[in-house]
């Protein structure tokens, strides 16, 4: 491909599919959450969701080009439960998707309306699968947790990352988290979500992921917002793209689907 998918006119998610044919395939991600037409889940059938995670095997932040994202060392994570039910799923790498304002830039809308971004946690079912290929390959292979971010207070978490973007400017560019960073410590106190069934939000767009969306946004600051959108989506030996972007990594994010036949619950916190 000559030029590589991304956000931009030219390169954007209306053109993804002539690459990526999954991609006008009917269980498509982001999808726009309507609250008042999810089936709620009662509790007595869905046991708790539960995760474990360990701080540093949190190992190193790297700019694909196209987002942020930190690579994880999964042995001893664990995410299991709600839809998941008794299966076991191991985190792989958690990333986040943004806008240029506050306005806009998650990827799930809620009612149409965005938040200013949106953080992913992917993990792949360990229980069926041997590796983390394998099950991106299949319907139930992957379960990606989805945080809304809003502009308000510093989030001291998330700085474990963000004070480091600064590291990472270019795409290829990567470093070693120092201080690890706790993923359960960037998920909601409240733990009320949606759950569908769905895909990748980037190419190749598969269908294997096992939504699990909080209801409750986290914040972080603007000065963290402003240090993502401060990335670079080229190379530092590339000239920089005269893209509307100017070559920024920003609205990186896929617009909402349809849902389709799909059901959409949502589920109380325990």
């Amino acid at each position: 491909m000559s030029h590589h998918w991304g956000y931009t006119e030219e390169n954007g998610p209306a053109h993804w599919a002539k690459d990526y044919p999954q991609a006008s395939g009917h269980r498509q991600s982001p999808v726009n959450i309507t609250p008042s037409s999810a089936k709620k889940g009662s509790d007595l059938k869905v046991a708790p969701l539960k995760w474990k995670y360990v701080p540093e095997h949190t190992k190193s932040l790297v700019n694909p080009g196209y987002c942020w994202r930190v690579d994880v060392n999964g042995a001893e994570s664990e995410l299991t439960g709600g839809p998941l039910g008794d299966q076991i799923f191991k985190l792989e790498q958690f990333h986040c998707h943004w806008g240029c304002t506050d306005s806009k830039g998650s990827e799930h809308t809620v009612d149409g309306v965005s938040y200013a971004g949106e953080l992913h946690l992917v993990h792949w079912n360990t229980t069926k699968y041997k590796s983390f290929g394998e099950a991106a390959a299949a319907p139930d292979g992957l379960a990606v947790l989805g945080v809304f971010l809003e502009a308000g207070d510093h989030n001291a978490e998330l700085d474990k990352v963000s004070s480091l973007l600064q590291f990472v400017l270019h795409k290829g560019d990567r470093v070693t988290l120092p201080q690890g960073c706790d993923p359960g410590k960037l998920l909601p106190d409240v733990h009320t979500y949606w759950t569908y069934e769905g895909s990748l939000t980037t190419p190749p767009c598969s269908e294997c992921v096992i939504w699990i969306v909080f209801k409750t946004p986290i914040q972080v600051s603007d000065d963290q917002l402003n240090a993502m959108r401060n990335l670079n989506a080229y190379d530092v030996k590339e000239e920089c793209p005269c893209n509307e972007f100017n070559g920024k990594v920003i609205n990186n994010f896929r617009p909402p689907l349809p849902l389709g036949k799909r059901e959409l619950r949502e589920i109380g916190g325990h």
